[in-house]
């Protein structure tokens, strides 16, 4: 589909809520502290910026959406986080190696693809070169119903239905 075709879907604050709650709690995970974040077809950033709210080092945001892309800027900067994030316009499913400016390799990747488009494989396939550390988690957002399996060099170590979306914790070898 190109740019702009799939509509922005903002994951429901009570998802998003458990899925911090699970980071905390219910899934082995070094923290956020000086971590560094990826936020995967960022939309509206809300992962990448509440791991920020809690103490991640970095957050970089990865869109094809310019526009979305400079909302998060301007989000960033209220919160006082504006040196702390960066911006990149780039197709998730075919990602390049990381820039220098990405900070990577990251520690934890919020993945959060349209739902029914089958970009979430693709995507994990992308992060595996380079842009996460090995132990890594990735925190992979599908429709409940949607079918998925985590790609080498990833291995599913949690998932749960939350409402409408299935959140499956992933972890790279």
């Amino acid at each position: 589909m190109p740019p702009g075709a799939l509509p922005l879907r903002p994951t429901l604050e009570r998802v998003r809520q458990s899925v911090f709650d699970i980071l905390a709690h219910g899934v082995a995970w070094a923290g956020f502290g000086d971590a560094t974040v990826l936020d995967v077809f960022a939309g509206s950033g809300a992962y990448g910026l509440e791991a920020l709210s809690r103490g991640a080092r970095h957050a970089c945001f990865i869109d094809h959406d310019r526009a979305v892309l400079k909302a998060i800027q301007r989000t960033a900067a209220a919160m006082g986080e504006a040196r702390t994030i960066t911006l990149l316009t780039l197709d998730a499913t075919r990602l390049p190696s990381p820039p220098g400016v990405a900070q990577t390799p990251a520690g934890l990747a919020f993945v959060d693809p349209p739902y029914g488009a089958g970009l979430a494989v693709p995507a994990l396939t992308g992060l595996a070169g380079g842009w996460l550390a090995p132990g890594a988690l990735a925190v992979v957002e599908v429709e409940a119903r949607e079918p998925f399996a985590a790609p080498p060099p990833f291995s599913i170590v949690d998932q749960r239905v939350l409402g409408p979306a299935r959140i499956v914790f992933c972890r790279m070898r």
